[in-house]
């Protein structure tokens, strides 16, 4: 056997080479006929190792993130594990670190862009040559973007005809020239469009930032007219009569803004939430309301408020008990086909932060003592309100709690949350005039609950059962405190 770098080194009466390895028999090096005496250059290929910082998941419901910050720069070294960039999630900010050692070569999605998640966001490099070669393409793309513009629309025909009669032509094929091999970068959604429309996403010129490929840039390769805001603005300049154009476009046109009015686009937080309660609009649901008399929960707050403990923290935890005595109400239906029995008794409570909604979860809220669960709610706020919850600790909620007696409110209904089985709602606790059995009157302090419930899990029955535990508890709540 032999090499090519020691086919020129080794003479031909060369000595036998013993290795005291797994090999037993010694080995001749000799040059044969098979290869030439001719010398050969040694060859070393080096492939390039360019990875790429992705968008990630931070939750079950994320769709898209935003980029807050990057805590680290374009040329910066780093470490496997070190924290790259700040993203925007749809519950909270969040550290994103790197899987990988190598150098940040190039920014993808800047400050303040979205991305969804998988697509791209950096570039990493293993060594400075691949910088250099990153960089290049990355504004060799963003120079050759601005170029790519949409095609102008033909003027209109002297006798125009009907909207529909009259399809946009297709573009030109100056959008999908490519100038050589280079770096595909594309949403996940891009790719999607390509195979589906069968174009040949690498000779696509991105229009995104530094040259990715959008759902846009395959829709115009493909020679199809662009969905979204193209589609209601070419269909706005085509000329005709009215009546051709169909009934349920002109429907579905948006309304002319009111003068003076502001559009403001929504966060990654209202975007979530605007998805959930769209979302739980194909859950069944009925409500039940019910008084508690809060006379005795009332003096044991004003006792134990100076120890910390708070409200929210108390009917949390009241909450939890009847719980432990009705678990079809802590369980849940996320198919449609079944329903699950939750071992664990997790209280999500709804705090409102600047921009949005979050429900950070009490998990284990029957096991814990009310003062420590007093200090863990405390600590879920503070989280909250600088959007530092970790994903655990507010989407693992089995029931749901929302209180706005502190607001004065008397009653309310809730929005079930998807994937949960019911959602208590809490006024605020005030007199009322109440006779009892002998017909003699008294003023109690009573406050409305009402619980919208899954009714393909829980019934009237069950909620009712459920709801006269928990105000037993509340008009007794000596338990609370053991």
């Amino acid at each position: 056997m032999a090499t090519p770098f020691l086919s020129n080194t080794i003479p031909s009466n060369s000595k036998t080479i013993s290795f005291s390895s797994s090999v037993s028999t010694s080995l001749s090096w000799r040059r044969f006929a098979a290869f030439p005496a001719k010398p050969r250059r040694r060859v070393f290929t080096v492939q390039s190792k360019i990875r790429e910082i992705i968008m990630p998941a931070l939750s079950s419901t994320m769709t898209e993130g935003k980029i807050v910050s990057w805590i680290k720069s374009e040329g910066d070294v780093l470490s496997k594990g070190e924290s790259v960039v700040v993203v925007e999630s749809d519950k909270a900010d969040m550290d994103v670190e790197t899987f990988y050692d190598g150098i940040l070569a190039s920014i993808v999605v800047g400050e303040g862009e979205t991305a969804p998640v998988g697509a791209p966001i950096g570039l990493l490099a293993q060594s400075e040559e691949e910088v250099a070669e990153v960089k290049s393409k990355a504004s060799k793309s963003t120079s050759s973007a601005p170029t790519t513009v949409a095609p102008t629309p033909p003027p209109a025909p002297s006798n125009p005809a009907p909207a529909i009669s009259q399809p946009p032509p297709p573009p030109p094929p100056a959008n999908v020239v490519s100038d050589g091999p280079r770096k595909i970068v594309a949403t996940p959604y891009a790719k999607k469009l390509a195979k589906q429309h069968k174009v040949n996403i690498e000779s696509v010129i991105g229009t995104g930032p530094n040259g990715r490929i959008t759902a846009s840039d395959v829709e115009v390769a493909a020679g199809i007219t662009p969905s979204k805001s193209n589609v209601a603005s070419t269909v706005a300049t085509e000329p005709g009569p009215v009546a051709a154009t169909p009934p349920k476009a002109s429907a579905a046109s948006p309304a002319a803004p009111i003068p003076g009015s502001t559009v403001v686009p929504f966060t990654t937080m209202q975007s979530a939430v605007s998805k959930n309660m769209v979302d739980s609009l194909s859950v069944p649901t009925f409500r039940v309301g019910y008084p508690v008399t809060t006379d005795a929960l009332d003096a044991l707050y004003e006792k134990v408020k100076p120890k910390g403990v708070t409200m929210t923290a108390i009917l949390a935890k009241a909450a939890a008990m009847a719980l432990v005595q009705h678990p079809v109400v802590n369980a849940s239906c996320k198919d449609g086909k079944s329903f699950t029995y939750n071992s664990n008794i997790n209280i999500a409570v709804a705090v409102a932060i600047n921009g949005g909604l979050i429900t950070p979860v009490l998990q284990d809220a029957d096991k814990l003592d009310l003062y420590l669960l007093s200090q863990k709610w405390k600590e879920l706020v503070e989280k909250s309100r600088s959007k530092q919850l970790q994903p655990h600790e507010y989407n693992s909620g089995t029931f749901t709690l929302s209180n706005l007696g502190m607001f004065g409110v008397d009653r309310f209904d809730a929005i079930l949350p998807p994937g949960q089985g019911a959602i208590m709602a809490v006024g605020a606790s005030k007199p009322t005039v109440a006779a009892d059995a002998d017909g003699f009157f008294s003023v109690k302090s009573k406050m409305l609950v009402n619980v919208t419930a899954d009714h393909r899990v829980i019934y009237g029955a069950d909620l009712a059962a459920f709801l006269q535990t928990f105000s037993k508890i509340v008009q007794n709540p000596e338990s609370l405190t053991l």
